[in-house]
């Protein structure tokens, strides 16, 4: 006969929740999946330039410009005569000019592209013309930029403008067409509205080709404002990366290359996000949501 002892339950032991740390161990093999390569990028970088191949004036260290950056940034170095803290200046005024032509391309290709792909009238009108001014580099219109609007932003808003629009009116037009037509053909035998058509089923069909044109279109935007700072304006990151090549200052140099880089990359990770909040239907249907 089994005992009262025996017979009594048990303590349960406690629960183990692999759930939470298995979620931390795969957030931190992410994170040491994107920083494989940079840190080995940044290693041979640093194990080049110290091997005497180049001399440190020309090829400076990740070190030697990380110092720099950070003299840039913050101001460490009181002994610098120029550049010392004045990086968020830059920064702020060449964000400016990126937003701002960027915005103006967004909204301009979009409703431009959805005319061209919805109404034959405006494709023959107006398609012939944008793809004859397409294929013309944006730089070459510098010196109609200056003239136009002198040295100052509207050069660079208005070559960022050039760089951004075609890549967001392209995919708008492509993404436009590209929509099923049964998709359509099924609304107008419910009764829609041509206007309900565009807003209801046509612009959402669209909008994942119409956010590839505008994560395209925020990286010439960075490319374009660069290049217009080089020679319209006298402020941003492009400007200090331009007059710090005469002054010798290649840490300076490459640690601007940085900061474009950079700022490019979170202006992509924000419209990502954007993205993601618009697109949630793409969540677990769609490579793109995995």
């Amino acid at each position: 006969m089994a005992s009262v002892t025996d017979a009594a339950p048990r303590a349960a032991a406690p629960a183990v929740l692999p759930g939470p740390r298995r979620a931390i161990g795969r957030r931190l093999a992410g994170l040491a999946e994107r920083a494989a390569l940079p840190l080995v990028l940044l290693a041979g970088w640093e194990a080049f330039s110290r091997s005497g191949a180049l001399p440190p004036a020309l090829l400076p260290a990740p070190t030697a410009v990380l110092h720099a950056l950070a003299d840039w940034m913050f101001g460490l170095d009181e002994t610098t005569q120029s550049y010392s803290g004045e990086w968020l200046g830059g920064a702020l005024a060449s964000l400016t000019r990126v937003l701002a032509g960027f915005a103006i391309a967004a909204v301009s290709g979009t409703l431009i592209g959805v005319a061209i792909g919805w109404w034959r009238i405006v494709e023959r009108t107006v398609e012939p013309t944008l793809q004859m001014l397409r294929p013309i580099p944006p730089v070459s219109w510098i010196p109609l930029a200056i003239v136009w609007f002198g040295i100052a932003n509207k050069p660079a808003i208005f070559l960022v403008f050039l760089g951004a629009f075609f890549p967001v009116l392209m995919n708008t037009i492509h993404g436009v067409r590209g929509v099923d037509r049964n998709l359509i053909r099924a609304g107008a035998m419910m009764g829609a509205s041509e206007r309900q058509l565009l807003t209801d089923i046509v612009l959402p069909a669209a909008l994942p080709s119409i956010f590839s044109g505008l994560r395209i279109a925020i990286g010439s935007a960075w490319m374009l404002t660069v290049t217009a700072e080089m020679v319209a304006v006298k402020s941003g990151l492009g400007y200090v990366l331009w007059d710090s090549y005469y002054f010798l200052r290649y840490d300076i140099v490459l640690a601007a290359m940085i900061s474009i880089g950079l700022l490019g990359f979170l202006s992509d990770l924000a419209i990502k996000a954007v993205m993601a909040s618009v697109l949630h239907w793409q969540k677990g249907t769609t490579v793109q949501g995995r």
